[in-house]
């Protein structure tokens, strides 16, 4: 299908309104609408340039965000839940382990100890040599090749 310049920047909007959490959820027919085109040629044509249908989209992008929220540590499993636009924990709760899984709870906790503080690094990523050097006292080492 040859699509037109104009069609594909309007369908790019769409997907990134699909992707955006709002507080009143829009309809696949509300963003169609917004793109001037009908609900069913929205979705035909959605597919056919991203390979997912919108509503696809829209949950893989509502899921990638609960994965981003949890993998951090700082909110609950309930919290990430309604940040991302879910009214029921229980059917985020399925969703997520059916489509990762692992249930958010058991993700948020693997996760947890794998997450580096912006400027931290863990002792274990650097070679132990490295620590041995940085034990020494100034001085210690007159050439690199010494060390």
């Amino acid at each position: 299908m040859l699509l037109k310049p104009d069609r594909f920047r309007r369908l790019c909007r769409a997907r990134d309104l699909l992707r955006e959490v709002p507080v009143d959820p829009v309809t696949i027919a509300d963003i169609a609408g917004e793109v001037d085109l009908s609900p069913f040629q929205f979705i035909r044509q959605f597919e056919a340039v991203f390979g997912r249908t919108p509503h696809q989209y829209r949950i893989e992008s509502r899921l990638e965000r609960a994965r981003h929220l949890l993998a951090g540590g700082h909110h609950s499993v309930t919290e990430v839940c309604m940040e991302i636009g879910f009214s029921s924990l229980g059917s985020f709760s399925a969703l997520f382990t059916r489509r990762t899984g692992a249930t958010p709870s058991a993700y948020q906790r693997r996760l947890r100890g794998l997450v580096q503080v912006p400027g931290a690094l863990r002792r274990q990523l650097f070679p132990g040599c490295f620590w041995l050097m940085g034990g020494l006292p100034p001085g210690a080492l007159r050439s690199f090749r010494e060390a």
